[in-house]
């Protein structure tokens, strides 16, 4: 079978490797598609190499079809469509036994911490694979685990009917919490400089604009009598994005943390004290985040769909990683496993 691997710094292989048979409480899942997405861009620039090791197989997000059950492993059929919940948590340390293991302290992300989606054949722990409807399009389906981050995001910021929510940040993830906040109820203003993912987001019926052209305190102010949003989502990973969204909030607003910034930023305090702000965390999700997330998908309230800009053969790894690097008239890039002769 083949299998993407990283061998440095922007350097992905492909090798050719013979598949792990599944073993007790495992399957083997034929792989559809793969998604990449700005974890495997971190991966890609080297900035991972302490928990991403040479020749190691990366990705996690995915669709695909149960290949092969193994030894003792019940539930599951040959020819299924499923994709898989990456995380393998320890359940001994303090956020385990909090009932918060999708944040544990010893995490197993699969496609960091040990092998990934991004090869033909991926035998999993049968706990972590959930099952897809049958009439949800494989492609589709590799969305499933973005959508559930966003799901989480929702859920931890507690978005209802109603709220003035600003999501800082146009990415897929950004996107995809404005869908899923809207779905909600809420009135939904999404900040995003680039005009290719802003018109990607109208399209969408998400409103977006530039902040470069637009003074976005000024129109959320305006928008809320003064008030300013509920709750603003940080999905830029940038410093500027950082001071928007505690510039938006209104009192006691809610600023929720969703991007990977790799360096400490400079944040208004004063705000925080001064209008009583909060900032939440948001990381990773849990399996009932997943299983919103396929009904999303599943449903068409997610157009998964419209956000996948470029589906490319395996052997395209290199160019994919970099017009997702490079931005440009993408959103979604997913690599198309099923050409590989199985």
């Amino acid at each position: 079978m083949k299998a993407v691997v990283y061998r440095g710094a922007r350097h992905l292989g492909i090798e050719e490797r013979e598949p792990e048979p599944p073993g007790r409480g495992q399957v083997r899942i034929a792989v559809a598609y793969t998604g990449i997405c700005g974890t495997d861009l971190h991966i890609y620039h080297g900035d991972m190499d302490a928990r991403v090791g040479a020749s190691a197989i990366i990705g996690h997000e995915m669709s695909g079809r149960i290949a092969a059950v193994g030894e003792e492993t019940t539930g599951w059929s040959v020819g299924q469509a499923v994709t898989v919940m990456p995380t393998r948590s320890c359940g001994r340390c303090a956020a385990c036994r909090r009932g918060n293991s999708h944040i544990c302290h010893a995490m197993n992300f699969l496609g960091i911490d040990s092998p990934g989606a991004m090869q033909s054949f991926w035998t999993v722990p049968a706990d972590l694979v959930l099952p897809l409807p049958e009439n949800l399009p494989l492609d589709h389906a590799a969305l499933v685990e973005p959508v559930a981050v966003a799901v989480h995001d929702i859920r931890r910021a507690d978005v209802t009917a109603g709220d003035a929510v600003v999501v800082v940040g146009g990415g897929p993830v950004g996107v995809l919490i404005a869908t899923v906040a809207r779905g909600r109820g809420a009135r939904v203003l999404l900040v995003e400089p680039d005009p290719f993912r802003r018109a990607a987001a109208n399209g969408m019926e998400i409103e977006a604009v530039d902040p470069g052209a637009t003074d976005v305190v000024a129109l959320v102010h305006d928008r809320t009598d003064g008030a300013g949003a509920d709750i603003a989502f940080e999905v830029s990973g940038s410093a500027a994005g950082v001071g928007t969204a505690v510039d938006v909030l209104t009192t006691r607003g809610r600023l929720v943390l969703v991007a990977i910034h790799p360096r400490p930023r400079e944040v208004n305090l004063h705000r925080f004290f001064w209008r009583e702000l909060e900032l939440l965390g948001a990381r990773l999700y849990q399996r009932d985040d997943m299983a919103e997330a396929i009904r999303l998908v599943a449903s068409g309230a997610v157009p998964a769909g419209q956000l996948i800009s470029r589906v490319e053969p395996v052997e395209a790894v290199n160019a994919a990683f970099v017009a997702l690097e490079e931005g440009g008239g993408v959103l979604k890039v997913l690599l198309d496993w099923r050409g590989d002769d199985r």
